[in-house]
């Protein structure tokens, strides 16, 4: 497998963003999740975590953005797919990038507007996040993620194992 995508497969950049992407955004909804019912000390130890694996997802979705422009092309559709599936493909992917850049604006911007880095910093107590604007998109947002995944998870292995076109083959899970 080459660095750059054939015309039916992900090449080894695009692959290797996705799964470690995708690793991230899991804990990244695991932590947001056990850290929206923490407090004190327990938040103050998930938050930092959270925010670096936050602006790693961001970075990375950026990068896979610049390389498709600039260094790599997407495969094509998955041949004999129905014109609805193709559409409803683009669009969950588009909400997919929109939403990771989204997340990474609002967290960056609820650290900065609450003076969380400085409280995390001197061991000050944390602030409370709960009326600023950027941390409720980011709420709001993060739940949008998880409904985004489980349609697109789901569409996968519906490729996978119900019409077996082996849509997995093209992100290196199996032959293409």
């Amino acid at each position: 497998m080459g660095l750059r995508s054939t015309a039916t497969r992900y090449g080894a950049v695009a692959i290797a963003i996705h799964w470690v992407s995708a690793l991230a955004v899991i804990a990244l909804l695991i932590s947001g999740t056990v850290m929206a019912g923490a407090v004190g000390e327990a938040k103050r130890s998930i938050l930092p975590i959270h925010a670096t694996i936050g602006l790693l997802v961001l970075l990375l979705t950026l990068l896979r953005i610049v390389w498709w422009v600039w260094g790599d092309k997407r495969p094509g559709p998955v041949p004999n797919q129905p014109p609805v599936q193709k559409l409803a493909a683009r669009i969950v992917h588009g909400l997919l990038y929109a939403g990771i850049i989204v997340l990474g604006a609002s967290g960056i911007a609820t650290l900065a507007l609450s003076g969380a880095v400085p409280a995390l910093l001197s061991g000050a107590p944390l602030p409370d996040f709960s009326g600023l604007l950027p941390r409720l998109t980011h709420g709001i947002v993060g739940k949008a993620m998880i409904a985004l995944l489980i349609v697109h998870v789901g569409a996968a292995l519906y490729h996978q194992f119900i019409r077996r076109d082996h849509l997995l083959g093209r992100m290196g899970i199996g032959p293409a």
